[in-house]
């Protein structure tokens, strides 16, 4: 069965994209012509997603004002106008917007090209492996070599079962966090008020043995600097015409 709610974190302040970011959010910012937080929506809704919160903060009335006339998904707003709440306090706020269950988590300025038109898509094959018996979290990872603007960081080491630990060195299977992920909304029941890195999460799921992954199909973009911007326009435009 398909995952029917997400959550989207659209809210952060983009800082190292700045002077684009002084005028604009990070999440409207163009690439290959469509706003990166299209891209995201466009997958979560392929992925069969019906009801998406959309946390928002910096030029927050920019996002409301390019998602009001989106129908699929059905946008509901996360308000963190009055005071940023880092990935896990944003996340555990627009979880009380949306019903209870299964929850697809993406970041709005992270995508992906090159999947398979006629197979599964990466969050379609993330919300079938997420076992909420047994896992915390599902992440979706790709491998260093498939990303572009990306800093080369390491952040898992993925076993053969798909069961995730901290990356250090020397380790196998090293692969980085490509921003989506399958939980159930109950995880972030005992979750604290006000602002939290999501990275505490990671932790404990580790700690009980229960964040697990898969590989991403196809090629990772994320973009960090107008730089990147150039080089995420190059990898589409490859990957659109085969070269």
């Amino acid at each position: 069965m398909p995952i029917k709610n997400a959550m989207v974190l659209a809210a952060g302040l983009g800082t190292r994209l700045r002077p684009i970011t002084d005028t604009i959010p990070k999440p409207l910012v163009r690439i290959a012509g469509r706003p990166m937080i299209d891209y995201v929506l466009d997958a979560i809704e392929g992925a069969g997603v019906e009801t998406a919160a959309v946390n928002v903060h910096h030029f927050a009335d920019q996002i409301e004002a390019h998602l009001k006339d989106r129908r699929r998904p059905r946008i509901v707003i996360s308000d963190e106008r009055a005071a940023l709440m880092s990935s896990g306090g944003g996340l555990a706020r627009g979880l009380k917007l949306l019903d209870d269950g299964p929850v697809l988590v993406m970041n709005a300025d992270l995508f992906w090209i090159g999947e398979k038109p006629d197979a599964p898509s990466n969050l379609e094959r993330l919300a079938s492996f997420f076992d909420p018996e047994t896992m915390d979290m599902a992440l979706l990872c790709v491998r260093n070599e498939d990303t572009t603007g990306h800093n080369g960081k390491l952040d898992f080491s993925l076993d053969p079962q798909g069961r995730l630990s901290r990356y250090r060195e020397g380790m196998e299977n090293p692969v980085v966090y490509a921003g989506a992920i399958a939980m159930h909304s109950r995880l972030f029941a005992d979750a604290p008020e006000g602002a939290f890195n999501l990275n505490i999460y990671f932790d404990k799921a580790i700690a009980r043995n229960r964040l697990f992954g898969i590989l991403l199909e196809g090629h990772w973009l994320t973009v960090g600097t107008p730089e990147a911007i150039g080089e995420a326009e190059e990898a589409i435009r490859r990957f659109q015409t085969g070269a």
